[in-house]
């Protein structure tokens, strides 16, 4: 147990409280706890990166990493798409714009809190499922600061798990033959977390990875002088989502950034899309049968592999849904050859790579402007979730990180891994 001082937990259901600790569940009910921070003020620290927002992060220690989300105003993209007020939130390797995340993806965001906390809280290990890009950052966090985590991942993750440095012993890779999917890793990760010495991640559950990935938003308005008047991200459990909303309502609180919240304006990539089927049909309750028909093929067919969750915090007490209803907001469904023709234009006009995510979320953005769903004046955030692999790819050496075993299913007997 880590000393009180920064923040409480509460939860959105009852409204029990809890002390600053690594928690991921109420004791009464399953909806999300939520931090709430001393500091009521957004005061930025003398940090680089995501250090810069220690104010509204849920670890006592600031960060010192370089890795943080950057903010431009962009030119050509905004100019091909008649916008005025066009912003790029970017997550990525991109030195030359400030940006040195080096797992080239948001998720790291998640992974640095996330690897504090852990260390405050006196854990030892953590375990995760992941498609891939979450445990790149994870198992590049572990590589730097020493925690070990356990990454269970489908077979389509694996080529996903490469790090700037060579792997240390910290880091455990479980891989899965395929046909299993990122659920099926979910599956199999929370019995491994159950087993002594190990502490589930969480997924949105795990506050410090909200708060990590909400600094997005942060940046944003801190760079633009005010809250966005429309977000746009591709979503695949929805967490950045519902991270974008949680920071923007401490914005609001907070006084100097606005009082309207950003417009929610989210993507899933086809054939899979539970999300989308449930919003557009005004339902909280996603229905596998209706929303997910088929989801081991749909998910095999889909372009953003990494978009793909079958259990996503959709309809849990502060979770995704809710998010959508408190902003207004809008889901779209994007095919594979929009984002493929998305992903080239962006790079042809912006000047840097993006991953399979990102061009989701712009070909969402085009889909808007073409509907009429903002004004060529609004303020835009096109959050840019993964990029700069190319770009990372001149400056460093790049490490697989190997299977430690491979197992056939998710009821695996656990003494088979050998952990």
């Amino acid at each position: 147990m880590i000393a009180m001082g920064r923040f409480i937990l509460k939860c959105l259901k009852c409204g029990r409280e809890y002390g600053q600790e690594y928690r991921l569940t109420c004791e009464d009910d399953d909806s999300l706890l939520r931090a709430e921070y001393f500091e009521k003020r957004l005061e930025l620290r003398d940090q680089p990166g995501i250090g810069r927002f220690h104010s509204w992060l849920p670890i006592q220690e600031e960060l010192t990493t370089e890795a943080g989300p950057v903010t431009y105003k962009s030119e050509a993209l905004a100019r091909e798409l008649g916008l005025s007020n066009l912003y790029i939130g970017f997550s990525g390797y991109w030195p030359e714009k400030g940006a040195f995340i080096k797992t080239c993806s948001f998720k790291e965001l998640e992974a640095h809190p996330t690897m504090q906390l852990l260390k405050e809280s006196g854990g030892k290990a953590i375990v995760l499922a992941s498609a891939g890009n979450t445990g790149r950052a994870f198992a590049h966090a572990s590589a730097l600061t020493g925690p070990d985590v356990y990454i269970v991942v489908p077979d389509s993750g694996i080529p996903k798990l490469w790090i700037p440095e060579e792997p240390t012993d910290s880091i455990h890779l479980i891989s899965m033959t395929p046909g299993n999917d990122y659920t099926d890793a979910i599956n199999l990760a929370g019995r491994i977390a159950k087993l002594p010495g190990m502490v589930p991640e969480g997924g949105a559950k795990n506050v410090a990875r909200r708060e990590g990935m909400g600094t997005v938003m942060l940046d944003a308005a801190v760079n633009i002088g005010r809250m966005p008047d429309h977000y746009f991200q591709a979503v695949g459990s929805g967490t950045g989502g519902i991270s974008a909303w949680e920071a923007a309502l401490r914005l609001r609180a907070d006084g100097r950034f606005g009082s309207g919240l950003p417009k929610l304006q989210l993507a899933q990539n086809l054939p899979f899309v539970p999300m989308y089927n449930a919003w557009q049909a005004g339902r909280r309750e996603i229905i596998p049968e209706i929303d997910m028909k088929d989801a081991k093929k749909q998910i095999e067919e889909t372009y953003a592999t990494v978009l793909t969750n079958r259990a996503p915090p959709y309809s849990v007490i502060g979770g995704l849904y809710d998010a959508l209803v408190d902003t207004d907001g809008i889901m779209y469904a994007v095919t594979k050859e929009e984002a493929l023709e998305a992903k080239a234009l962006f790079e042809a006009l912006e000047g840097i790579d993006i991953l399979p995510p990102s061009a989701v979320a712009v070909a969402s953005l085009l889909k808007a402007v073409e509907a009429g769903n903002v004004g060529k004046d609004d303020t835009i955030l096109l959050n840019i979730a993964g990029g700069g692999f190319k770009r990372l790819k001149e400056d460093f050496t790049l490490f697989q990180v190997e299977p430690e075993v491979t197992v056939r299913d998710s009821d695996v007997p656990l003494e088979d891994l050998k952990i």
